[in-house]
């Protein structure tokens, strides 16, 4: 790539982290590159990379690939190969000097996907400052190059910062902003390499010349103008001034003829522009070169798949044969969210890390740097734990699995054994409030006396109660399997009556009716103390608390819930006549009249826990948890708008629609682009290509019809809906992006917001709902795909997601599953699984099995998880939520 020639000490290998190549083509998956033509081998000499051979008549789509893979470059479609000089068209095999460069510039960053792609888009930022073709003021100039410091020697010294840049120019008048650069420098304390470029590019993307190549023209008074094309469309330049636009959907049809290159508009009666637009250029190769270069922004921006040949005429030809072949961006996007491939860790070669320690040379060549994190703190796989791998798993074998005891048969045993196995999971949960979060208000003082005197009064009592149970359910199940020599006359196969006793002792306790008050004085506490709401999420960031801390606070209330459901898997399975029956269905109806009792409170603090909850994920929206707004949906979908198809995610209250884009820092939040009250809103239907949209659509249109009739008090009916008034950016918000890594706090990156995110996938309130009710523990068998022996694990299934424990004595998760997007399947004969009570669970190509201990809680298991990975249970729910027309 061009502008990198302080890389070019370094072996291909050390700067990209691989010792040879073991990459993937950018060719879809299952296709090979063009064959060589026979011929002699040439010697490609490109500025970045080693010397590579191919054949003299090879396509210079082979040579293209070649380089994506030596690089490991998954989306090589942004890039493409360049004459050093482009004014000679005709060059010399033997002596051909190439420059990997970056071909199409997208208008958004989070839509590179991969970190090396982000680090070569930086490389071509730094190339276009140092060549003066991204012009910008001194400040953006001076910021820009400062990230490009960070990036190179890490953090500010000011010895070593002021050599490093009189050794190194990055811009021209880099001298007389040398103290502004210092200055800027100084702020960017502990950005690793991979967050100074994504920094870099987002400052660079807001500029008027990111990504501009200027093509001489002159128009009809002869007046010298440059032309260029950007992801928008076609744009006018006097110098380097931007003087006119005309976006791809006022463009009818371009073509040239000789000198002339011509833009034809689509009819405008409010505009005063002609029809047809001429520009003359300096010559026909230059004419048909910029024709060539637009008919390739607009399909690989606005085209949904690569636009099909044109069939050839049969006799004459009229015109240029020249189609975009290749990738749409769509297809990239796509392609790399689809794709499994086993990702090479990609180390990028800086001159220090960023402690700002220098790097020593060793055989003269800089030792690669230890990968840091993407610039969203993600690893390659941002949605499955590392520990979810096969390596390094303690596993049990099948001869152990014999020896295991013969439990027994009755059903009422396995709903009595889920009784425990759920029991202890609910007092671990209980625990994080008891212990963990009570320790964090008794040293902190910020934490007003009140909050943690309602949380000890009410929470307290509840552990110990619970405790208490959980002693005499295991004493029972220790019975029942034969565990215990304690004598009893025939009645230890029973569990109505335990259940009886404890749930007419909870019915008495008055904390369960307070649980609401605890988490709305937490809310109230938050907002008056900064330091508490971040001591807060910094508790949210350990292992112990693998939720939301709102969420464990409204436990005690979703507990209720799983007794009255085992209560009636009990009673219908008892005869009139058991022994057992009367004390179940007395349990069973004390424990409804509860849930009934607190019905309301359930369905509000949920509505408000979820509001929290977002709010912690969005920035850009102020009182989002505001009086009356309640939760619907949120997805992710794709939003077609005058820079191209973007995915974004969406977020449907009752009174308004956000839709977001997700940034890439630290704390991985959402910044939300543009609020739609859904007040005097019509919505129709979609394009037949939006494939995801009609189930959002569903929802939409229940929220429009239901609030359109009337103002609600968090929407302002001003808004304007204009995407220009919504999506603004200029070099103005360039304080924003220079403070935003130190404003911001970390931030759990696997909520459900980015799953969906990341699956493409949505969930309701319903969704969210269901989840609450549907929760499950146990010991499973894990195997993976292509391993042999069975893990034994302690698994939690809760919030849509699977948590694995080697025991349930355990603290806090070893790892993490989540399953949106998953299917819960039976493995098939092909797959050599010839064990019982076997469920698989895949999402694309991750492929895991889990084996149980009965028929029972296998079919519990199947039962749960497809609650979390389909929709086909959410009607069950509706009498707890208002019904929708769906």
């Amino acid at each position: 790539m061009g502008g990198c020639e302080g890389l070019q000490r370094q072996s291909a290998g050390q700067r990209l982290g691989a010792q040879e190549s073991l990459g993937i083509s950018t060719l879809e998956h299952g296709h090979r590159p063009p064959a060589m033509p026979p011929g002699h081998l040439i010697r490609s000499d490109l500025s970045l990379f080693s010397v590579l051979s191919l054949q003299q008549r090879a396509p210079g789509k082979v040579l293209f690939d070649m380089v994506c893979t030596h690089l490991n470059l998954i989306e090589g479609d942004y890039f493409g190969l360049e004459f050093q000089n482009q004014h000679k068209m005709t060059v010399s095999p033997k002596n051909m000097i190439l420059r990997f460069m970056v071909k199409f510039f997208p208008p958004d960053q989070a839509q590179l996907l991969e970190e090396l792609t982000r680090y070569l888009f930086a490389l071509q930022i730094k190339y276009d400052l140092a060549c003066g073709h991204l012009t910008c003021n001194e400040s953006s100039a001076a910021l820009l190059v400062s990230h490009i410091v960070q990036s190179e020697i890490g953090d500010f010294d000011e010895i070593q910062s002021r050599q490093h840049l009189l050794y190194n120019k990055y811009i021209p008048e880099q001298d007389a902003l040398l103290d502004k650069i210092l200055e800027c420098h100084r702020k960017h304390a502990g950005q690793t390499p991979a967050e100074s470029d994504y920094q870099l590019l987002e400052i660079a993307r807001r500029l008027e010349m990111y990504g501009i190549r200027l093509h001489p023209a002159k128009d009809r008074e002869n007046t010298k103008l440059n032309l260029a094309v950007a992801h928008t469309g076609i744009l006018v330049f006097q110098g380097h001034t931007k003087i006119n636009a005309f976006n791809w959907s006022k463009v009818r049809k371009l073509s040239f003829k000789r000198k002339r290159f011509l833009i034809k508009l689509r009819p405008d009666l409010n505009s005063a522009c002609q029809d047809t637009l001429e520009f003359l250029m300096a010559s026909r190769d230059c004419c048909k070169v910029f024709w060539k270069i637009c008919v390739e922004y607009h399909a690989f921006f606005r085209l949904f798949e690569e636009p099909k040949p044109k069939p050839k005429p049969v006799l004459f030809t009229r015109g240029s044969s020249f189609r975009f072949s290749g990738r749409t961006q769509k297809q990239v996007i796509d392609y790399v969210k689809d794709s499994e491939f086993k990702k090479i860790p990609f180390e990028s070669p800086r001159l220090s890390d960023s402690s700002g320690a220098s790097q020593g040379l060793v055989n003269g060549q800089r030792q690669a740097l230890t990968p840091g994190p993407s610039p969203d703190g993600r690893q390659p796989s941002p949605l499955t734990s590392p520990l979810l791998n096969d390596a390094g798993c303690v596993r049990t074998d099948d001869e152990d699995e014999l020896r295991r005891k013969r439990f027994p048969t009755d059903k009422a045993y396995f709903i009595a054994k889920e009784l425990l196995t759920t029991e202890r999971t609910y007092l671990k949960d209980l625990e994080v409030i008891t212990v963990s979060f009570q320790s964090l208000l008794e040293k902190e003082e910020a934490a007003p006396d009140s909050l943690g005197s309602m949380v000890s009064a009410n929470y307290d009592p509840l552990h110990k109660f619970h405790a208490d149970f959980l002693k005499e359910v295991e004493q029972r199940l220790a019975l029942w399997e034969g565990r215990s020599n304690a004598h009893m006359k025939g009645d230890h196969q029973l569990i109505g009556d335990i259940m009886l006793k404890n749930i007419q002792g909870l019915k008495l306790s008055a904390h369960l009716q307070k649980l609401s008050e605890v988490l709305l004085e937490l809310e109230r506490a938050c907002r008056a103390s900064r330091r508490l709401e971040v001591l807060c999420r910094d508790l949210e960031l350990q292992k112990v608390c693998y939720l939301p801390l709102n969420v464990f606070l409204l436990r005690p209330l979703h507990r209720l819930m799983h007794y009255k459901q085992l209560l009636e898997r009990l009673c219908k399975h008892y005869p009139a006549t058991h022994v057992d029956f009367r004390d179940s269905r007395a349990a069973l109806a004390d424990v409804s009249e509860m849930v009934a009792q607190l019905h309301g409170t359930m369905i509000k603090m949920e509505n408000f826990q979820k509001l929290l909850e977002l709010r912690k994920d969005l920035v850009g929206i102020d009182n989002l948890a505001a009086p009356g707004r309640e939760f619907i949906r949120l997805g992710c979908l794709s939003k077609l708008s005058a820079k191209g198809l973007q995915q974004r995610m969406f977020f449907l209250f009752n009174d308004v629609l956000l839709y977001t884009s997700r940034g890439m820092t630290a704390s991985n939040q959402f910044k939300v682009h543009g609020q739609l009250p859904l007040y005097g809103m019509t919505v129709s239907s979609p394009p037949p290509f939006w494939g995801q949209a009609p189930r959002a659509l569903v929802d939409v249109r229940y929220a429009v019809a239901k609030y359109r009739t009337g103002p609600c008090s968090c929407a302002s009916r001003e808004e304007s809906l204009e995407d220009s008034a919504l999506e603004q950016e200029s070099e103005d918000d360039l304080s924003a992006s220079r403070t935003s890594l130190e404003r911001q706090v970390p931030h759990r990156g696997n909520t459900t917001v980015h799953v969906c995110w990341h699956r493409n996938t949505s969930v309701s309130m319903v969704d969210f709902s269901l989840a609450v009710e549907n929760q499950l523990s146990g010991n499973l068998l894990r195997k993976f795909k292509n391993s042999n022996g069975w893990q034994k694990l302690w698994v939690v299934f809760t919030n849509f997601s699977l948590f694995f424990y080697k025991t349930h004595q355990d603290n806090s998760p070893l790892a993490s599953l989540p399953l949106l997007g998953y299917s819960v399947t039976i493995p098939s004969e092909s797959e050599n699984i010839h064990k019982d009570y076997v469920f698989k669970l895949h999402f694309k190509s991750h492929v895991y099995y889990f084996r149980s201990e009965s028929e029972y809680s296998f079919e519990r298991w199947m039962e749960v998880i497809r609650s979390a990975t389909t929709s086909a249970c959410r009607t069950r729910i509706l009498s707890r939520k208002e019904s929708h027309p769906y």
